[in-house]
């Protein structure tokens, strides 16, 4: 069974940097590679949305609020998903979530890692 768990919150400035790592947590498991992952959030009063997914194939893809900032890769060998986040502003503060979802359909969230940008 996967167990999705993120590391790599934290308090950050305006214009610092981050990076969030989302790993298997559980004792057994699918390798990452056969699930498409991606990085959601959700900041105070908001709906969650996708920040960044990559697929099987490693093709990547962004909100365009994190374009040029954010770069998601994947270890599917140490079943490991990163999110590089640079240039952080204000607007980025949200609890972030690990999501995987199964070539066939099913999905598993992480618990989620906390992001603020402030000063």
């Amino acid at each position: 069974q996967v167990q999705l768990v993120e590391s790599g919150g934290g308090l950050v400035q305006p214009g610092g940097s981050l990076r969030l790592s989302c790993a298997n947590s559980g004792s057994s498991g699918s390798s990452f590679a056969v699930y498409r992952m991606g990085w959601y959030r959700q900041g105070p009063g908001k709906q969650r949305e996708l920040v960044a997914d990559i697929t099987t194939a490693d093709t990547t893809n962004y909100a365009d609020s994190v374009k040029g900032r954010f770069t998601i890769s994947r270890d599917n060998g140490n079943n490991t998903m990163y999110l590089e986040m640079n240039s952080l502003q204000p607007e980025d503060t949200a609890v972030y979530y690990c999501n995987a979802r199964h070539i066939f359909g099913f999905e598993i969230w992480g618990q989620g890692t906390q992001v603020t940008v402030s000063s």
